[in-house]
């Protein structure tokens, strides 16, 4: 039986607002056309939502009783009594609000003060952007503010997208790529179209024509990466920041889809259709497009005064599920909170409802339905704190991916969590988890340190390369996703791998970058590359010194130099790092979880380890030196021989894949070696 939201059904004819929390001020549509926002409160007009005839708490009027017309967008709020629990006078306040399930807002349009209004009452202004839809064929139809609307035509079937087990993940915070000066500070702000031109050599970037990353080449498609994550596309306030406090939960972000103006142009905004021209881009590149999502909490939504106890957690109010969850400055979302009523999934009355949870999921169902993005990364998910929910939105989920004609290993639901909690695995409430013990050990590594996590060195680099040494219940590479550096970059040890390296008096980096990314992808599990780690990018800003309020927004703010790749010995990384990218998305070695240590010597100041994967005749053997030691090439005949060194099937022949060389039989495993080195042998 097919996957459907009812209220979605609904609202492609009626507009719809579900569980207002008053209504002895009955809400109403405050609607207009778009041309006429410089004259709102003249031109726009209320009508009257009423109750559907089965449902009281489901409010709402059918389009053509609007008296609208064909073919032209309209702009809109729903006018209601304000439920903002920690404004004492909200129980006199009437606003209009963003519909929360708005497909489309325009932040440039703020809804007006309230003007028609009950004797006694108040009209404010919430400040709320309009909700944006087209009128077209006798229906509500999602669209840009200029009536533009999205186009999927030609876009390839998911079932040919690359499997879990062959992913490379590049993650993008698009609000870092610009570098401009604000106050000493630099700033990013690139949009959904920037992004494109990452991956499509003609398209130009309109935020920043001069960079030479963005244009006239195709970076990603460079690199190699078959997997793209941007931080939280969905609609947020937080202009300039990473954008996890969703605002409009169906909304793609209104500042990712609106360029900056340049010579000759004169940009629109146009969130929707840039952001599927960039998704069906990439499926057309065979790259899958991960969505960050955000569902422990919101900032900023119109919820907080249409029904905010229904749906989010009143801080200081006593609510048990306040504890234990942080809302980062936002308001929690409401999880164990049950009502009779109208499920807005199935479209029917029931005993069970969890209203936050049926309007999440039927977000979800908008993502992957309208946007169709191939994988979740799920925020905080101690902060969700719900594990019933997640475990029914990884179910949801790969569904509606099986739905769309998805295969079982091509679709992912990953949970980012601090303090990684076993139970999640081990009862299936998600699919793959961000690997923070990976980047712990990785970084010490390079450095010559073993991670305070282990006894010894060896031990690190063990548990670095099989994430299944940790005792946590991995059984499977695509449970993991191991970085070297995530987006979260605030702290000693997460910082970007060059100013670690900095921090730790290392001057020599290339060397050191490298050996971090051979460990990275020929590692059991999904490598993630956060953006300009693959040119040794560093900070730069102050993430260190000042109040931690001070620190959150600097690191958010903190650009991706794409610039920095003119420097020689950065030109040098990428490439040597395209090259393994490039490998690991083929090599059915590093696709399978098998991996064995062959060699391991600490004598005379070494610290070299020789891991192979894979099996039979698709194997892998890395030789990876951590340390100062180097081959002596003075001496006659000079080597480093590795004992056991898996036999040569027949017919086939050693490749050095990091410099991209046969390799003859007879040096195979007896090649020398300099400091912080590793080759990666492939048997092809």
């Amino acid at each position: 039986m097919a996957i459907s939201i009812d209220l979605l059904t609904r609202k492609e004819t009626h507009f719809i607002l579900w569980r207002p929390g008053r209504i002895d001020i009955p809400p109403t549509l405050f609607i207009g056309l778009s041309t006429d926002t410089k004259a709102v409160a003249a031109k726009f007009r209320e009508i009257a939502l009423q109750p559907a005839a089965a449902f009281p708490e489901l409010w709402e009027v059918a389009a053509a009783n609007c008296g609208l017309e064909e073919g032209k967008v309209y702009y809109y709020w729903f006018k209601v009594g304000n439920t903002d629990p920690y404004n004492f006078a909200s129980n006199k306040q009437v606003l209009y609000c963003t519909d929360p399930l708005a497909y489309t807002i325009d932040r440039s349009t703020r809804a007006p003060v309230v003007q028609n209004i009950p004797p006694g009452m108040t009209g404010i202004s919430s400040s709320d952007p309009a909700g944006v839809i087209l009128h077209q064929g006798g229906k509500l139809v999602p669209c840009d503010p200029d009536g533009s609307t999205v186009d999927w035509s030609g876009d390839p079937a998911p079932a040919g997208l690359p499997s879990n087990n062959k992913l490379v993940i590049y993650e993008l915070p698009t609000r870092w790529t610009r570098i401009t000066s604000r106050d000493g500070l630099e700033i990013g702000n690139g949009t959904f179209e920037d992004t494109l031109a990452l991956i499509v050599p003609e398209v130009l970037a309109p935020t920043f024509p001069t960079v030479a990353a963005f244009n006239n080449r195709a970076h990603l498609l460079e690199l190699g990466v078959n997997a793209l994550e941007l931080l939280p596309p969905a609609d947020s306030d937080q202009t300039d920041r990473w954008g996890y406090g969703t605002s409009n939960f169906f909304a793609a972000d209104y500042e990712l889809g609106f360029p900056a103006a340049t010579a000759g142009m004169n940009p629109q905004p146009a969130a929707s259709t840039t952001l599927v021209k960039l998704i069906k881009t990439c499926h057309e590149r065979g790259i899958r497009f991960f969505k960050d999502t955000v569902m422990a909490f919101s900032t900023g939504t119109s919820t907080h005064n249409i029904n905010y106890l229904d749906f989010l957690v009143q801080s200081g109010s006593g609510d048990p599920e306040q504890d234990g969850r942080d809302g980062f400055g936002g308001d929690l979302i409401k999880y164990g909170f049950m009502v009779s009523g109208y499920d807005p999934i199935k479209g029917n009355r029931t005993n069970e409802l969890f209203p936050s949870r049926a309007f999440l999921k039927a977000y979800l169902f908008h993502w992957m339905s309208f946007y169709r993005i191939d994988g979740l990364r799920l925020d905080s998910v101690n902060n969700i704190k719900n594990y019933d929910f997640l475990g029914e939105v990884k179910n949801f989920a790969r569904d509606l991916w099986k739905q769309r004609g998805g295969k079982d290993d091509n679709f992912l639901t990953i949970g980012e969590s601090i303090g990684f909690q076993r139970a999640m695995l081990d009862q299936k409430r998600l699919e793959s988890f961000w690997n923070e013990d990976f980047k712990d050990r990785v970084k010490p590594a390079v450095v010559g340190r073993n991670s305070n996590r282990d006894p010894d060195f060896e031990t690190t680099i063990r548990n670095a390369i099989d994430c299944r040494n940790l005792n946590l219940g991995f059984t499977d590479g695509s449970q993991v996703i191991n970085y070297i550096t995530s987006h979260d970059v605030k702290g000693e040890g997460a910082e970007r791998l060059y100013t670690y390296l900095d921090f730790n008096n290392v001057e020599a980096k290339e060397e050191r970058v490298k050996l971090a990314f051979v460990c990275l992808l020929t590692a059991v599990g999904i490598p993630m590359i956060l953006a300009g780690e693959e040119f040794a990018d560093q900070m730069d800003d102050d993430i260190f010194s000042g109040p931690d309020q001070l620190r959150d927004f600097r690191k958010q703010i903190d650009p991706v130099n794409f610039s920095r790749l003119n420097d020689e010995w950065r030109k040098r990384v990428f490439q040597y790092v395209a090259q393994l990218v490039k490998f690991r998305t083929k090599s059915a070695a590093l696709a399978v979880n098998d991996t064995d240590f062959i060699h391991v010597d600490f004598n005379e100041g070494k610290r070299v380890l020789v891991w192979k994967r894979g099996t039979g005749d698709n194997i892998v053997v890395v030789v990876a030196n951590f340390s100062e030691w180097a081959t002596d090439t003075q001496q006659p005949n000079p080597e480093y021989v590795v004992p056991n060194w898996p036999q040569l099937p027949f017919g086939k022949k050693w490749r050095e894949i990091t410099q991209d060389r046969d390799v003859s039989v007879e040096w195979a495993g007896r090649e020398t070696i300099v400091a912080w080195e590793a080759k990666v042998y492939a048997v092809v």
